[in-house]
């Protein structure tokens, strides 16, 4: 019955918005007679950094407690603490990582969306060495951290489109993103982000971003001009005022 009732809402439907072609054409196969009604519209971003925000207050406040603040690669997990997100896809493989080199660390922040997951998490980060868990700050504090950090994170198993990968490259912060059709859409590797497929890779690709400096640089310059070329709010913003003026005017 409940299914029935989603199919009568879905032929209801005046019209739809998919992120990305991608989602669009998925969406077709299910929506077969309603194909004129689907319309492709990229996540709008903006990016607002928190005037005062103190790095080493952020890091102590999470359990980093070493003087030399300055010194660390902070790889930060911008993420909801829910299943799908996967946090601690990268926790051992990471942790071993911090032990050969104690400057790269992981913090994991988000909201707190799962409680059983949580707990969990909490317990794992509280007995494993280079990874951390912050609590969650505002938008803009959020966004003074992903500016100071070395690189964003993103290890989900699944994504429409990860509003903190857009952020992360309107910021000039390098992507580290899951392999997932989602994050694949908007992260071309070594053009805008690099991308991994499994939690070896991960360090792998993150070392090659520690190291080669062009690289780097690459990605964050390349990052910066998609975002604004094709997550402006203005075009987004457009784009549903027409939707909603053929509503108006049927």
């Amino acid at each position: 019955m409940a299914f029935a009732r989603v199919i009568m809402c879905v032929f209801m439907i005046r019209f739809a918005v998919a992120f990305t072609d991608k989602l669009k054409e998925e969406a077709e196969l299910f929506l077969l007679s309603q194909n004129g009604k689907i319309y492709v519209q990229p996540q709008g971003i903006q990016t607002e950094v928190a005037e005062k925000f103190c790095w080493t207050e952020f890091l102590r406040s999470s359990g980093v407690s070493r003087e030399d603040v300055d010194q660390l690669h902070v790889f930060l997990l911008v993420c909801g603490l829910r299943r799908v997100k996967d946090p601690l896809y990268l926790v051992d493989v990471f942790s071993e990582w911090h032990n050969e080199n104690p400057q790269n660390v992981l913090v994991i922040i988000g909201p707190k969306m799962d409680p059983v997951l949580t707990v969990e998490v909490e317990a794992v980060v509280k007995r494993t060495a280079g990874v951390f868990l912050a609590q969650e700050r505002s938008q803009q504090e959020l966004h003074a951290a992903m500016k100071r950090c070395f690189a964003v994170v993103n290890c989900s198993v699944s994504e429409g489109m990860s509003a903190a990968i857009l952020e992360a490259m309107d910021l000039g912060v390098p992507v580290v993103a899951r392999d997932i059709p989602g994050n694949a859409a908007v992260v071309q590797h070594e053009v805008t982000g690099v991308l991994y497929s499994s939690p070896q890779e991960f360090v792998h690709q993150s070392w090659r971003l520690l190291s080669d400096r062009e690289l780097r640089e690459r990605v964050v310059r390349n990052g910066k001009l998609y975002v604004e070329k094709h997550h402006g709010l203005k075009q987004e913003r457009e784009t549903y005022q027409r939707l909603l003026n053929t509503l108006h005017y049927a």
